[in-house]
């Protein structure tokens, strides 16, 4: 059977697109291959045409999710909506409420620590991209101390987003995003 030009791309996307959901809703480990095919309409055997394991697939899931969540930054800042605008989306309840569809650090950035160097590596390297996305928009300081802020503001927000997610007192979890944004914001600068 013959397939219109593209299909094994939108095929492949499709599949990245549904493990993206499982594993940051789930985790990678509960995320098994059969639930992701079949969540995509597709039988097993057609994994192996579009992946050669389920490390590659986490590797996919991770590259498309974090140049997603590095386009979103990027464009917060063409539009001028600077760093306040990201941080108050970052740490907005509806992130909180919808891993599925959020930021896949949060969701699974220790699960990533436990993974192998090559899938580690990416991670870094993205990690590094939206730290720099982050200093870009501060406003004083070095180059190194923007950068050094930057980090401490995206574990802030990381960290306070996965805790706000742990805990099973919705007005604590609502406290603890507030009070990120808080301190987030006066690292930057912002109020």
């Amino acid at each position: 059977m013959r397939y219109e030009k593209g299909h094994k791309a939108a095929t492949r996307q499709h599949i990245i697109d549904v493990a993206s959901k499982q594993f940051r809703e789930s985790g990678v480990a509960a995320a098994g291959l059969a639930g992701v095919m079949s969540a995509a309409g597709l039988t097993n055997g057609a994994f192996y045409a579009h992946f050669e394991s389920k490390e590659d697939l986490v590797r996919a899931v991770l590259t498309d999710a974090l140049d997603r969540r590095e386009r979103g930054l990027a464009g917060n800042l063409k539009a001028n909506a600077g760093l306040e605008k990201s941080i108050r989306d970052y740490l907005a309840a509806r992130h909180r409420d919808h891993a599925g569809s959020g930021c896949p650090t949060a969701a699974l950035v220790a699960e990533i620590a436990r993974h192998p160097e090559g899938t580690r590596d990416i991670f870094t390297a993205k990690a590094e991209q939206i730290i720099l996305l982050i200093a870009a928009q501060l406003r004083t300081g070095s180059a190194a101390e923007r950068r050094r802020k930057a980090m401490a503001i995206y574990g802030m927000m990381v960290g306070a987003l996965q805790l706000a997610r742990a805990v099973n007192d919705r007005k604590l979890s609502d406290e603890m995003l507030e009070s990120a944004i808080d301190g987030a914001l006066a690292l930057a600068g912002e109020t």
